[in-house]
């Protein structure tokens, strides 16, 4: 049977996505492969994976671009401006054949707010090395994007503590 390099689309309004790609990845890290994180949204505060990514040297690089939740501003251009930079420096680095997985962690956020256009995400899948196996994370993944995917998740929310009135936890959402 034929292997070939996965995309892989986490999605729903549950808990997981990030965490899920993540999990795969430290599963492939110790098979010693190299891969990139880039964060679309994440940026504006600290989150526990990237003090682990440091543990692994460049083995695993994640970079967060972002500013922060998206309907948290006022400057709409901006987060498009932000969308595109995170896109052509993932994009990019993708292609140079150094990594084995690349995760491109909440796009599918800012494919739905149209801040990223779904076809420039279509082309690069349709295009990747062979062997590149790519995650696309968060919410409302375009219908377009999961009919190319070779495998998707929906996460879906059941109970969760935020309902209770209890805030997210270091170590648990960041």
């Amino acid at each position: 049977m034929p292997r070939k390099g996965l995309i892989i689309v986490h999605t729903g309004s549950g808990k997981g996505k990030t965490t899920a790609a993540l999990g795969t990845a430290f599963r492939a890290l110790g098979y010693g492969w190299k891969i990139l994180m880039v964060q679309f949204i994440k940026g504006a505060w600290h989150c526990g994976e990237l003090d682990s990514a440091t543990r692994f040297g460049d083995q695993l690089q994640i970079i967060p671009m972002g500013e922060g939740f998206t309907w948290n501003t006022q400057n709409p251009e901006r987060d498009r401006r932000k969308a595109h930079e995170a896109w052509e420096f993932g994009a990019k680095e993708a292609l140079t054949g150094k990594y084995k997985m690349v995760i491109f962690d909440e796009i599918n956020y800012v494919i739905h707010y149209n801040y990223l256009e779904v076809e420039r995400v279509l082309d690069f899948l349709k295009a990747k090395p062979p062997m590149l196996h790519v995650f696309l994370t968060g919410r409302n993944a375009h219908e377009k994007i999961i009919e190319i995917a070779d495998l998707v998740t929906e996460m879906r929310a059941i109970k969760h503590p935020f309902k209770k009135g209890i805030k997210a936890q270091k170590g648990i959402e960041f």
